[in-house]
């Protein structure tokens, strides 16, 4: 789904609906233009790598590439002191072996890079991080959780980059919920539980992603050992790192009908160069949902790089539907509502009269249906984008 503003902003660049354009540009001359780049953030938000906590030098970064041998070491702490980390290793161990690296338990190996895993029963008490925030990347480590964790980070010659994933399990309480399960030892139990949890997060795939080893992501969806739900995995997680380079064999993935919709996904983490693809794919597609997905495919590669080339043919299909919608029957709520919020990515002057017609159009139907408040919320939220974006370009002529 579209990203979405929160109401103080929708209400702050509000424009009231008054079939006058001119008046409604006079008034949106006196806007604060500090308004254009706070929308920009909140709408255009970093991805996992955008938001890295300490930048990697070019040597550091080949080193990460090359990387294929990985020292693992795992500490395992329970109420009562250390807890024998034998299965957590081995979880540990066959995990990234099946992603393709060398794994070594032993320091004094030669070894690329260190995975260090930290499992505790009640999980101690952590701080702030010495710079971003706690929570603005997923699998982010929780500092209000008290319960059984495992905290993964990695060091590249002993330096530490802040890359931090947290594991949990389902209970807070390892005592109460072993007492329920009708097991003496809570530590056991709460480390049983956590070591199901490794083998199940593919943490492998992330840290992969990472070190930038594009190359390893696409050579395991390649397979066809691979797991779908592992496939699944790899495909978010290209559409996060912009990996141009991942293009073909997206491409070629689109022929497989169970994951076209993650195909497309991951496309719009290709750049540029996939839009002439998932045009195609708008355009010519057959099944709503798949042109929905490339709709918003293309909204995301427009708010990220501005390329002209990706909102016209989502006006044109808003142009050519505009005359069809009288009944809520006539419309297609999911493909319309992310066509709609991908032109509002670019905010794109000529898309401003169709939209100014289609936000006119949704409130004249009268219905009352959730999927209709989303579309008109969507409207509104796209003509306002783009009006307020003409405002400003007129303030500075």
């Amino acid at each position: 789904m579209a990203t979405h503003f929160p109401p103080l902003i929708i209400d702050y660049i509000a424009i009231h609906n008054d079939k006058n354009l001119e008046a409604k540009e006079e008034g949106m001359k006196t806007w604060p233009i500090f308004m254009i780049f706070a929308i920009g953030i909140w709408c255009f938000g970093a991805t996992p790598s955008d938001a890295r906590r300490i930048p990697l030098t070019s040597e550091q970064k080949t080193q990460l590439e090359n990387a294929q041998t990985v020292l693992v070491e795992i500490l395992a702490l329970t109420e009562k002191g250390g807890f024998n980390t034998q299965p957590l290793v081995a979880t540990v161990k066959e995990r990234l072996e099946e992603a393709g690296y060398t794994v070594t338990t032993d320091p004094s190996q030669p070894h690329d890079v260190e995975v260090k895993v930290k499992c505790e029963e009640q999980k101690a008490l952590t701080g702030t991080s010495p710079s971003g925030g706690d929570v603005d990347l997923a699998d982010a480590p929780d500092r209000l959780w008290k319960g059984p964790a495992c905290l993964l980070t990695y060091f590249l010659q002993q330096n530490d980059f802040q890359w931090k994933k947290e594991v949990r399990t389902t209970f807070a309480d390892a005592r109460q919920a072993a007492q329920q399960a009708q097991v003496e030892d809570a530590g056991t139990y709460a480390m049983d539980h956590l070591n199901q949890r490794l083998a199940e997060y593919d943490f492998p795939v992330l840290l992969s992603a990472e070190w930038g080893q594009i190359n390893r992501l696409l050579t395991l969806l390649e397979d066809p050992n691979t797991p779908k739900l592992r496939k699944v995995k790899i495909l978010s997680v290209l559409s996060d790192v912009h990996a141009d380079e991942a293009l073909p064999q997206l491409t070629k993935l689109l022929e497989s009908t169970d994951l076209q919709h993650e195909t497309i996904n991951a496309l719009s983490g290709a750049g540029s160069d996939s839009i002439p693809l998932l045009i195609d794919l708008f355009q010519t597609s057959r099944q709503s949902r798949i042109r929905a997905e490339a709709a918003k495919a293309l909204g995301n590669i427009a708010g990220r790089t501005g390329d002209p080339r990706t909102i016209p043919p989502l006006v044109q299909y808003v142009t050519e539907v505009l005359p069809q919608l009288k009944n809520p029957e006539d419309i297609d709520f999911p493909l319309l509502t992310e066509v709609v919020w991908a032109i509002g990515k670019l905010r794109w002057g000529p898309a401003l009269k169709p939209m100014s017609e289609l936000q006119d159009k949704v409130w004249l139907i009268h219905d009352n249906s959730k999927e209709m408040a989303e579309l008109r919320e969507a409207a509104s939220w796209t003509y306002k984008a783009i009006a307020l974006q003409d405002a400003a370009m007129l303030q500075t002529y």
